[in-house]
């Protein structure tokens, strides 16, 4: 090879050797040997040139390499108890910290070493699971262009190398899983670290070896996603002031401000605010859209409906039962926006079927129907036959309940009844205007609610004021039923009856997919997500003179599936920027993500009301009683 090797106690100072590829591994064959004899002087100068790492001159690398590859041809040679410091340098090397052609000689060392015997295994998948991250000085050059380079540079031999030792050690992959979960950088380490480890993490599910381990690392990965988002407060965005409810939120106490104001920008930007310089927060933005990007790969090569099933797993072991979950569920989320016929409808099929289940813990149906609840509210791209399909399984079981209990208001020995009334209630506040113009609809959903309504149980009068307030006036104005009881909230958002029902886990006040206060998963959600603002109330109509009274109520149908299809093709999956959205304005648009009606003095139901009725949209388990 023309190369020098460093040189031996026997060589002259001016003495220059070149050999052959052959003669450079028999060298290193000698000096490994004679450690067994007692000479360590070769052996020494061997293991030194392992250790040779930053600002190296052209000749040391060219050294570096030749021994690496030396290394690799006499992997036979190598014992793990004599040559144990040598073992210790190669597998504290970093391919970080090497340009590509030492990099692909420290590949092929590892594979050699990984392949050769079974001792080794576990230290090289450690090592090559080691340069998942750079070294700390190399972090910040990864927002610079080379830094970029070298990070693919590195990692595209990694999983190279991961692949040929998997297609000669068929075990690798199980034993590369072990050293992957173990090795999981904690909440506490830096960012970008953090956020390099999952996208291998992720790069490992999509590949060969993904087909026997992918199922586990995705819920290691969402395992993640909860531990980060139970670990942010909300305590900022909360008032001290609780003399109209127990949740009163700055952000949604905009009632006082006029329509046509300027915004003041420090006032809607609370929510922003409480979560500014919070690290935790920003990392979990991060690997929420990392995620989102992982299935939007997925959808492209066809694997999504594989990887939702394991999404679907995770979330009813873990999201499911994380009452204090504020982002993480915005993964489901996603996903069933990216395949809404498929992926969609299972998830919220599996939502129903939790809820109607007899045989599950009460706290698991009232959380899987609060979820279908903001779900379907919340779901642009679902077709209205789709809420009306799952809303008529809730309407069908709370007739049932009601046929099966002659009993009085009794919130503790109800509670799923009520959260079930609650669920519908809050769906209809979104979703009454289609509904009620749809004679098939109304007499399928919303003639037999009445009857759920009235029933003694009093579902109005036990779930929350906020909700039973705005569905109540919407109703009204729909001419659907009405109540012989005069119900009187004074604005609150609950009541001790519903905090009855809510249980200690708050499930009362519990809407999962409110609008996402992380600025870079909102650019991904907002797409497909339906704020209040964008919601027309059926007493809205009052002011509607352009109504047209002669359009079908199959066009209606039709025309509301229409525009999620339109809204979907053109908006999915755009950025702030693509969409034309003011970044600047964005924390004022979240002052509409409640469905808090505006102030009007012509259209409050009973003419009693001296306030309008605030929906809960940002309530979240992180704000109940015990986290306070």
């Amino acid at each position: 090879m023309g190369l020098e090797l460093p040189k031996y106690p026997e060589m002259e100072e001016d003495q220059v050797f070149n050999f052959t590829d052959s003669e450079i591994v028999s060298h290193v064959k000698q000096a490994l040997a004679s450690v067994l004899s007692g000479d360590n002087n070769s052996y020494n100068q061997l293991v030194g040139v392992m250790h040779h790492s930053k600002h190296l001159a052209p000749d040391e690398v060219a050294l570096l390499e030749t021994t690496l590859k030396a290394l690799a041809g006499a992997v036979s040679s190598i014992d793990i108890t004599y040559h144990d410091s040598l073992l210790s340098a190669i597998f504290c090397m970093s391919m970080w910290n090497y340009g590509p052609h030492v990099a692909d000689a420290l590949a092929e060392l590892i594979v050699s070493l990984a392949i050769s015997n079974g001792k080794y295994l576990d230290l090289c998948l450690g090592m090559l699971v080691s340069n998942f991250t750079p070294p700390p000085y190399f972090l910040d050059k990864l927002k610079m262009p080379h830094g970029l380079e070298r990070k693919g540079q590195v990692l595209s031999r990694v999983h190279a190398a991961f692949k040929k030792i998997a297609d000669y050690v068929p075990l690798a992959p199980l034993r590369l899983l072990t050293i992957v979960l173990q090795g999981m950088p904690t909440i506490y380490h830096k960012d970008r670290a953090i956020v390099i480890y999952v996208e291998n993490m992720l790069k490992l599910e999509s590949g060969e070896i993904g087909e026997l381990v992918g199922s586990t690392i995705l819920m290691a990965v969402v395992d993640r996603l909860i531990e980060l988002d139970v670990e942010i407060g909300w305590d900022a965005i909360l008032q001290d002031d609780f003399s109209k409810g127990i949740f009163e939120m700055e952000l949604e106490d905009v009632d006082d401000i006029e329509e046509s104001a300027e915004p003041d920008v420090g006032e809607f930007r609370l929510s922003r605010k409480s979560l500014a310089g919070n690290s935790i927060a920003e990392l979990l933005d991060n690997l929420l859209v990392l995620t989102f990007e992982h299935l939007e790969s997925c959808e492209r090569e066809g694997r999504l409906a594989k990887v939702f099933e394991t999404l679907l797993q995770s979330f009813r072991v873990t999201v499911l039962s994380a009452y204090k979950s504020k982002f993480a569920q915005f993964v489901m989320f996603y996903a069933c926006a990216l395949d809404p016929e498929n992926c969609g409808m299972r998830f919220a099929t599996m939502l129903a079927d939790l809820f109607v289940q007899d045989s599950q813990p009460q706290p698991t149906r009232m959380s899987a129907v609060s979820y279908l609840a903001s779900y379907l509210s919340r779901a642009k791209f679902l077709a209205a036959s789709s809420i009306s399909s799952m809303l008529k399984r809730l309407v069908d079981w709370c007739l049932e309940y009601c046929e099966a209990h002659d009993g009085d208001i009794n919130p503790n020995a109800h509670r799923v009844f009520y959260s079930g009334c609650q669920a519908i209630m809050y769906v209809l506040c979104f979703r009454m205007k289609v509904f009620v113009d749809v004679p098939r609809l109304k007499s399928e959903l919303l003639i037999p609610l009445e009857q759920v309504l009235k029933h003694k149980l009093n579902p109005l009068k036990v779930c929350l004021p906020s909700v039973v307030e705005e569905f109540l006036r919407q109703a009204k104005a729909a001419s659907l039923f009405t109540v012989c009881k005069t119900f009187i909230f004074d604005g609150l958002l609950e009541s001790e009856l519903s905090r009855a029902f809510g249980g200690l886990e708050r499930l009362d006040t519990f809407f999962p997919f409110d609008p996402c206060l992380l600025k870079k998963c909102d650019s991904f959600i907002r797409p497909m997500f339906v704020f209040w603002s964008m919601v027309k109330p059926t007493y809205d109509d009052a002011f509607d003179d352009d109504d047209d009274d002669d359009g079908s109520s199959d066009d209606l149908v039709q025309d509301f599936v229409n525009e999620n299809e339109d809204i979907m093709n053109d908006e999915f999956g755009k950025s702030f920027d693509e969409q034309g959205v003011d970044m600047d304005e964005f924390d004022y648009a979240l002052k509409k993500m409640s469905i808090t009606p505006k102030a009007t003095s012509n259209y409050k139901f009973g003419g009693r009301f001296q306030e309008q009725a605030r929906m809960p949209s940002r309530i979240r388990p992180s704000t109940s009683p015990e986290s306070l």
